[in-house]
């Protein structure tokens, strides 16, 4: 059964999908009143054991203190400045705006997880003994491998696979999806998930996960942060923002000297005050935000990703191998030409078609009767006498289905078949019609031949061609794919010929026909053999050792467990052209982390720049030329960049959230659309920034 947002785009499935989970679509506007409901959470983290985690918030949290204990000390002493306690103000503010970048992150997979929860219900499982007697037990006692039944009306107790009957399951509660689903044993549409609901017929499920470990489970885990740990992207720029951080430490140290040297020794406030203004504060507070939004995103896409590195492997994938039904096709061949015989008109044909059709509830034999009721007229139900025929279905021995009625026999099916119907005697297709096959073949096409016999006298009527149409829009992703320095492989288990026109038609680099495991295998490995990182989908059991062997493997959550125990991702939807959109999410996840990091280097290089040439003009007035800005005092100067250092975590808040907009396009042009935003950008902003600051500031008293 397909899904009605099947013949969708994907922009709106994405929308649909939206709408009915009441998720956002492209990671969820950001709204103030979030850094509010924050607050407690950010609080909590001014903890010094969830600050160490945090090597450059963890120096600003020890400066504060540091801080805090000067002014202090000078309150004590009577010489209380406000200088010194805006400073120390500000440094905590500074703390605790990191903390509360990371606990918007979190607040809202802890709204997603409150939701998914709801889907949660505890339900009475009907456990099949050893004897095969029933019991009742409740769903939290079910074990790995225990069966049980599942009847209309009831609710699917855990994660598992049909190994009895087939049945229709409503996964709405899951996936958004308001249209039942077909589950079935012995399949790749086995796999059930606990919560759904059973609406028709009975099954039976073996359970494959234990209790607290559902795909729900999981993914509540996942979204509230509690499972997710750092990538290695995340951990190499941690310990690049250290080793900033120190070399800054040593800067700031060596400053001191000097500025004894030449009369102008500073405060130990000050010094500390000009080590957080310099080290790379705004992306240390903002990294853990970035990371936690970049799994946000995949989980509103209803993806379950098993791990953090998956998501960055994907936003570095080199070669995207995708199944063409499904993906690249609608997997239903539909029809989409009527090729009448010599003799016989397009009307004649069509009236035939519709006939033979009538009874056929295949896809494809559904899609002859549209065809003949749009481009023909002819009505789409059976009149009381054709329904009151004789149906004859389609069986593998006889390659063929039709009608009879009123003494009129029309039959449709493989060329061979209805050639011998027609003509026992073994006289074939005529060379017209037998030239029109040939060529829907060889096109990649599905040729049915359709005939009718009145009494003794049987004729060929002409050929209904099918086609597997290929999704809209699917030339112009490969197109971006392309753009991106990704190459697309297609892969299929059709003939050379029909996956080479197919191929042609969708504008992927290459093609893999009559593919079998070990060929996926053999590719994937001569792929990675390369240097390059490969992603692919699936969802059968013959698909488990390629989405093991991939960098990132998406398994279908209607597949086999197989399937989904193999991959790194889990697609709750089952939407195989989602694969697309994953590795979108975690190029715009590396992006936003490189955009960010550029910001934040250029920006501690331009407050050096601004705060310095204030700060010694008194003892070395040519300095005074480079106070571009004309602030007023060393220690306005300092204050204006120390709020300036605070106020500009909390701006970029929304952008790490949301994440940079992703255009596809090449590594150079990325380089310098990064430099030019965000690396200039980050050089203007502090003066711009600094310069208002410190017009306010000299409105304080003792300022």
């Amino acid at each position: 059964m397909t899904t009605p947002t099947l013949d969708r785009s994907i922009p709106e499935r994405r929308e649909l999908h939206a709408q009915r989970t009441g998720r956002a679509v492209a990671g969820g506007a950001f709204s103030p009143r979030q850094l509010w409901q924050a607050l407690p959470d950010a609080l909590r983290k001014l903890d010094p054991r969830v600050q160490l985690r945090n090597p450059v918030m963890f120096v600003v949290w020890v400066g504060s203190v540091l801080v805090t204990g000067l002014a202090v000390g000078e309150t004590v002493r009577g010489e209380a400045s406000a200088f010194a306690w805006l400073i120390a103000a500000w440094l905590w503010i500074t703390v605790l705006f990191a903390g509360l970048a990371e606990a918007v992150a979190e607040g809202r997979g802890k709204a997603q997880a409150d939701s998914l929860r709801r889907t949660r219900t505890e339900t009475c499982a009907r456990r099949i003994s050893s004897d095969g007697s029933e019991e009742q037990v409740p769903g939290t006692a079910l074990r790995i491998g225990d069966r049980v039944v599942v009847e209309a009306g009831e609710v699917i107790p855990g994660d598992g696979d049909v190994v009895e009957g087939i049945a229709t399951v409503d996964e709405s509660a899951i996936t958004g999806e308001s249209a039942p689903v077909i589950r079935e044993s012995g399949g790749d549409r086995s796999s059930v998930t606990g919560g759904t609901t059973v609406l028709s017929d009975r099954i039976v499920v073996q359970i494959t996960t234990a209790p607290g470990e559902s795909f729900v489970d999981r993914m509540i885990a996942l979204v509230e942060g509690a499972q997710r740990q750092k990538t290695p992207n995340e951990i190499a720029l941690t310990i690049l923002l250290s080793t900033l951080t120190i070399i800054f430490l040593l800067a700031v140290v060596a400053l001191q000297p000097m500025a004894g040297y030449s009369g102008a020794e500073q405060s130990l406030i000050v010094l500390t005050a000009l080590l957080v203004c310099l080290i790379p504060t705004t992306i240390g507070a903002l990294l853990s935000a970035i990371g936690i939004a970049g799994m946000d995103r995949l989980v509103q896409r209803n993806v379950l990703a098993t791990s953090g590195r998956a998501v960055e492997a994907a936003g570095d994938v080199d070669t995207l191998l995708l199944d063409k039904t499904g993906t690249i096709t609608f997997g239903n061949r539909r029809a989409t030409a009527l090729l009448p015989a010599p003799g016989t008109s397009l009307a004649g044909l069509a009236a035939a078609a519709r006939l033979s059709s009538l009874a056929d509830q295949t896809p494809e034999g559904r899609s002859i009767v549209e065809l003949c009721a749009r481009e023909h007229g002819l009505p789409p139900e059976a009149t009381p006498d054709e329904a009151a025929a004789e149906f004859v279905p389609f069986t593998a021995q006889t390659r063929m289905s039709g009608l009879d009625v009123a003494g009129r026999s029309v039959r449709k099916g493989a060329g061979s078949a209805v050639a011998a119907w027609v003509s026992p005697d073994g006289a074939g297709l005529s060379a017209e019609v037998a030239a029109t096959v040939e060529r829907i073949a060889a096109e990649g096409g599905t040729p049915l031949v359709v005939a009718e016999r009145a009494g003794a006298t049987a004729r060929v009527l002409g050929v209904v061609q099918l086609s597997d149409v290929v999704k809209p829009g699917m030339r112009e992703r490969f197109a971006e794919l392309r753009a991106m320095g990704i190459r697309t492989v297609m892969i299929t288990g059709d003939n050379p010929l029909t996956a080479r026109a197919i191929a042609a038609d969708v504008g992927v680099d290459d093609h893999l026909a009559e593919a079998t495991p070990e060929d996926k295998m053999a590719l994937i490995r001569k792929e990675q053999e390369g240097g390059r990182l490969v992603a692919m989908t699936g969802d059968g059991t013959n698909d488990a050792p390629a989405l093991a062997q991939a960098d990132v493997g998406v398994a279908m959550n209607t597949g086999t467990a197989a399937a989904k125990e193999a991959g790194n991702m889990v697609d709750l939807d089952s939407d195989p052209t989602k694969l697309i959109d994953i590795v979108e999410i975690g190029k715009q996840l590396l992006i936003t982390r490189g955009a960010l990091t550029t910001f934040s280097v250029a920006n501690d290089l331009a407050k050096y720049f601004a705060i310095l040439p204030a700060m010694f003009a008194v003892v070395y007035p040519q300095l005074d030329a480079l106070n571009i800005m004309r602030l007023a005092s060393p220690e306005s100067a300092i204050l204006s960049a120390v709020v300036f250092n605070a106020l500009v975590i909390v701006a970029l808040v929304p952008l790490a959230l949301r994440g940079v907009r992703y255009r596809p396009t090449t590594a150079a042009r990325l380089l310098r659309r990064n430099l030019l935003v965000f690396g200039v950008g980050g050089v203007v902003t502090p003066f711009a920034g600094i310069f208002l600051i410190d017009l306010l500031v000299r409105l304080v008293p003792g300022i």
